[in-house]
C-alpha cells in the first residue's frame, strides 16, 4: 500500500525540529515567540523560521506554524507585520483558533493553508462546515471522540473539502481544549493564551478515593490503532510534545515512523511499543477511541512512568534486579540522547548563504550573478550601465534595494560589485525590477505578495445605551421569571440532547418567550438532535457557544448571538461574525480586562452582550470526574451516565482552594470556581458599549450565597442597570462572596 497518511510531529526549538526531520515525520508543527499556544516552549524566530523550512524542505517536509492563540486588538498591527512577511515565505500552513484571524486569513491573506487548532473544540458537522466556509483546509478533531465519531466527521470532511487530523500520542487534557479556564482564573494564565500552568496535574488534598491527583489523565496512545484511523480516512497523525526536548520527540517520531511505513508496506502492525515507554510518560491510554472512557483512564502521578512501567511488566522478584534494570534504562536513555545530538549537530537549520556578484560596463546591461548553496544563476538588466545619472553604484545603493533576499530563506553573505567598470549608475527602478527577479527565484517561483495594510476600523460614535437585562436559567422552576417583562430569558440546552428532544420541543412551545441557549459541546446523535429542534422549534432567535448550531441558524435564517464560551475578543472577530455569518450579536469573553475591552470597535447595527454574574465554568469533560474523588459505582460510563447522572462533589488544592465537580441530567462533567463572577465595575468603566448584560441564576451550588429570592436579585440588577443610587452596594450585600479577578488580569 501506498503510504497515504501524513505523521505530524511536534518541534518546540530548533534541536527538536531537526530531531523530527531524523525521526521521518511528514510535517512539523512549531511556533514563533510569539502568538502561540505553548509559551513554555522555547520556540524560534522568524530568521530561524526561514531557516527551517529550508532545512525540512529539502528533506521533503512540511512546516505548519501555530498562531492558534486568542489575539487582542492591541496586537493586531503586530499580527499584520507578521502575515505579510509570511505570505512571502514558503511556508505549508497555519494553525489558528482566534475568529478573528480566520477572517484575516480568508479575506486578506488567501494564498496561506489555514487548519483549525484543537482549541476550536471541533467535533460535529455543522464545525466542519463553518469551519471550511472560514477556507480551513484541515481541522484537528476533539481528543474525546471515539473512531466511529472520528470515521463520520473525516467522510463528512471529505466531502466538504476539508481534512482532518488526529492526535495519537502525548498528553491528553482533561477538559475540551479551548473551553478550559482552569488556568485562567486560578492563576491568570489562559491556556486560550499558551499560557496554560496545568493545574489540572496539580496535587490536591487526597480524596475519599484515597487519590492526590484526581485530574490527572495518562497519555494519550493510539499506535494499536493505526489501521483504524487509516481506514477512516484521516489524513494526519499528531503527535502532542512542543515542550518536550530533542530525545523524545526523535524516540516517539521514529517509533511511530517505523509503526506507518510497516502498515502501509506489509498490512500489518507492529506489536511492540517499548520504545514508547523508554521515554517521559504517564501511562496510556486509547480509552477515548475506543469509546471505553473510565477510571482506568487517570494515573494518580503526574511525572515519568518510565520507570515505574519497568516493574509493572517485569514483576520483580528481586529488587536488586529492579534496580540493575533501572540503571540500565538510564544508561540507554542518556545513550539515545547522546546519538540524537550528534545527529542533530550534523543538520543545518541556517538560511543559505547568497554569494552575489555584480558586473558590466558603460553601455551594457548590468548582470548580477548569484550564487547559493544548491545553485547558481544570474540576471540581467533591461536598460544598459550608464556614466551619468543620479547616484553610482556602490555597496550601500545595492544592498538598499537587495537587504529584502535577507527576509528569504537566505541571507547575503557576500556582495562583490569589483567587476564594475568605473564610476556608473543605473536607474533605481531597474534595480527593484533586479531584485525582485532574483526574489522570484529564491522563493520557487513565486511573486512577491505586496504587503496588505487593513482598511481603518471605524470607532463607532457612542450613542446613549440603556443596557438590557438577560436572565439565564435550566430549570422549568425558574419560568415565573418570565413573567418580567423586562429582561429575556435564556433558557440552557443540554449536551445530552437525543434523550430529551421530544421533551424539549414541547417545552419550548409552550414557553414561547423562552430564549435557546446552546451548549459549547454538542456530540454526534446530539449534535443531530439539536439541528432537529432548530427545525421544529424554528425560534426567532438564539444563543449558541457551538460554532455547528451557528451554521445551522445562518443557513436558515435564525437570528443569532454568539455566546461567551465562542471566545470572542477582538474587533475583527465582530467583523466576522456580521459580514460572514449575518450574527445578529457577541458576548465578550469574560477572560478580558477593562483596557482590553475598551480597544474593541464594534460593528454598526451589532449588539454586544456580557455576563455581569455567572458561576464560573473551569472546564468542562467528557469523563466522569467522580472516579477519583468519590464512590461511583461504575468502573466505565455507559450511556445512562450522561442522561441520568446527578452528582456533586469537590477536590480541595494544596493551597486551600475548592473545586466545585458538578453534574446535571444530560450534561458532561464540570467544574466551577469555589466563588462565582461578579462584574458591576463594568458598567462605568465601559460605558454605553454593552447592549444588553447577562446574570447567570441556573442552581449551580457554589460558595456563593444568594440572600435574596431570585425575582429579587433579578430586581437588584434592574436597578444597577438603572443607575440607581446603592445598587452596587445592594448587591454586594446580597451576593457574597464573589469574584472578578480574570476582569481584573485579562489574558
Amino acid at each position: 500500500m501506498k503510504r497515504e497518511i501524513e505523521l505530524l510531529a511536534p518541534g518546540g526549538d530548533i534541536d527538536a525540529i531537526k530531531a523530527a526531520i531524523l525521526a521521518g515525520a511528514d510535517a512539523i508543527y512549531c511556533g514563533l515567540n510569539k502568538f502561540n499556544a505553548r509559551n513554555r516552549a522555547a520556540n524560534i524566530n522568524f530568521d530561524e523560521l526561514q531557516g527551517v523550512l529550508r532545512l525540512a524542505h529539502q528533506n521533503d517536509c512540511q512546516i505548519f506554524l501555530t498562531l492558534n492563540i486568542l489575539i487582542v486588538d492591541s496586537e493586531i498591527p503586530d499580527l499584520i507585520r507578521l502575515l505579510n512577511r509570511l505570505v512571502n515565505t514558503s511556508i505549508d500552513g497555519i494553525i489558528i483558533q482566534d475568529l478573528g484571524l480566520f477572517y484575516l486569513l480568508s479575506t486578506y491573506f488567501k494564498s496561506l493553508d489555514i487548519h483549525a487548532s484543537t482549541q476550536c473544540t471541533t467535533h460535529n458537522q455543522g464545525q466542519i462546515k463553518f469551519l471550511s466556509r472560514m477556507n480551513a483546509s484541515r481541522v484537528n478533531l476533539c481528543r474525546e471522540l471515539n473512531l466511529e465519531e472520528i470515521k463520520a466527521l473525516t467522510s463528512f470532511g471529505h466531502r466538504n473539502s476539508v481534512q482532518t487530523e488526529v492526535f495519537v500520542h502525548g498528553s491528553n487534557c482533561i477538559s475540551f481544549s479551548g473551553i478550559c479556564y482552569i488556568s485562567s482564573v486560578k492563576s491568570g494564565n489562559s491556556g486560550n493564551r499558551g499560557r496554560c500552568s496545568q493545574p489540572c496535574r496539580d496535587r490536591y488534598q487526597r480524596t475519599l478515593e484515597g487519590k492526590d491527583y484526581p485530574l490527572n489523565l495518562k497519555d494519550n496512545s493510539a499506535f494499536f490503532d493505526l489501521r483504524e484511523l487509516a481506514e477512516a480516512g484521516v489524513a494526519s497523525l499528531k503527535i502532542e510534545g512542543r515542550i518536550k526536548k530533542a530525545d523524545y520527540v526523535y524516540t516517539v517520531v521514529n517509533t511511530w515512523d517505523q509503526h506507518i511505513q510497516n502498515y502501509f508496506r506489509y498490512n500489518t502492525l507492529k506489536s511492540d511499543s517499548r520504545n514508547l515507554y523508554k521515554v517521559f510518560n504517564r501511562g496510556f491510554s486509547n480509552s477515548f477511541l475506543k469509546g471505553e472512557i473510565g477510571k482506568d483512564m487517570f494515573i494518580d502521578n503526574p511525572r515519568d512512568n518510565s520507570i515505574q512501567h519497568l516493574s509493572e511488566i517485569n514483576h520483580y522478584a528481586s529488587h536488586s534486579k529492579l534496580v540493575e534494570d533501572q540503571k540500565a534504562l538510564y544508561d540507554e536513555k542518556e545513550e539515545m540522547k547522546a546519538k540524537v545530538e550528534l545527529k542533530i549537530s550534523r543538520m543545518n537549520a541556517s538560511k543559505g548563504l547568497l554569494h552575489i556578484s555584480l558586473s558590466g560596463q558603460a553601455g551594457d546591461p548590468l548582470r548580477v550573478e548569484v550564487q547559493t548553496p544548491d545553485d547558481t544563476f544570474e540576471v540581467l538588466s533591461d536598460c544598459n550601465l550608464a556614466i551619468t545619472g543620479t547616484q553610482a553604484l556602490n555597496l550601500e545603493v545595492v544592498m538598499k534595494r537587495f537587504k529584502a533576499f535577507n527576509e528569504t530563506e537566505y541571507c547575503i553573505k557576500h556582495l562583490n560589485l569589483e567587476k564594475i567598470e568605473g564610476e556608473l549608475y543605473i536607474p533605481f527602478k531597474e534595480l527593484t525590477t533586479l531584485k525582485n527577479r532574483i526574489l522570484f527565484i529564491l522563493n520557487g517561483a513565486r511573486e512577491t505578495v505586496a504587503p496588505v495594510e487593513l482598511p481603518r476600523l471605524k470607532n463607532q460614535k457612542r450613542e446613549p445605551i440603556q443596557p438590557t437585562l438577560s436572565v439565564l436559567i435550566s430549570s422549568p422552576e425558574d419560568l415565573a421569571l418570565c413573567d418580567d417583562a423586562s429582561a429575556d430569558i435564556f433558557y440552557q440546552l443540554p449536551n445530552g440532547f437525543r434523550n430529551q428532544l421530544d421533551e424539549l420541543v414541547r417545552f419550548f412551545a409552550k414557553n414561547q418567550k423562552l430564549i435557546p441557549w446552546f451548549p459549547s459541546v454538542l456530540i454526534g446523535e446530539d449534535y443531530q438532535a439539536a439541528v432537529e429542534f432548530l427545525q421544529k422549534v424554528n425560534p426567532g432567535l438564539i444563543v449558541t457557544n457551538n460554532t455547528g448550531i451557528a451554521w445551522e441558524a445562518f443557513e436558515r435564517g435564525i437570528s443569532w448571538i454568539a455566546g461567551p464560551y465562542l471566545n470572542i475578543v477582538n474587533s475583527y472577530s465582530l467583523l466576522c461574525l456580521k459580514e460572514k455569518w449575518n450574527c445578529s450579536g457577541a458576548f465578550i469573553s469574560n477572560e478580558l480586562s477593562k483596557q482590553q475591552i475598551k480597544g474593541i470597535r464594534k460593528p454598526e447595527n451589532f449588539k454586544l452582550y456580557y455576563s455581569i454574574y455567572h458561576p464560573i465554568v473551569l472546564m468542562t469533560s467528557r469523563q466522569c470526574l467522580f472516579h477519583q474523588v468519590s464512590a461511583c459505582g461504575k468502573n466505565a460510563m455507559d450511556d445512562s451516565c450522561i442522561s441520568s447522572c446527578e452528582k456533586s462533589s469537590s477536590i480541595v488544592s494544596l493551597k486551600e482552594d475548592t473545586l466545585i465537580i458538578n453534574k446535571e441530567k444530560g450534561n458532561y462533567h464540570s467544574i466551577y470556581n469555589e466563588t462565582n463572577f461578579l462584574n458591576l465595575d463594568i458598567l462605568t468603566d465601559v460605558p454605553d458599549f454593552f447592549t444588553g448584560f447577562t446574570i447567570d441564576l441556573r442552581d449551580v451550588k457554589t460558595k456563593t450565597q444568594l440572600r435574596r429570592d431570585k425575582p429579587g436579585i433579578v430586581h437588584l440588577f434592574q436597578n444597577h442597570l438603572k443607575g440607581k443610587p446603592n445598587s452596587v452596594m445592594e448587591l454586594k450585600q446580597m451576593i457574597q462572596p464573589t469574584t472578578n479577578t480574570q476582569y481584573l488580569k485579562g489574558i
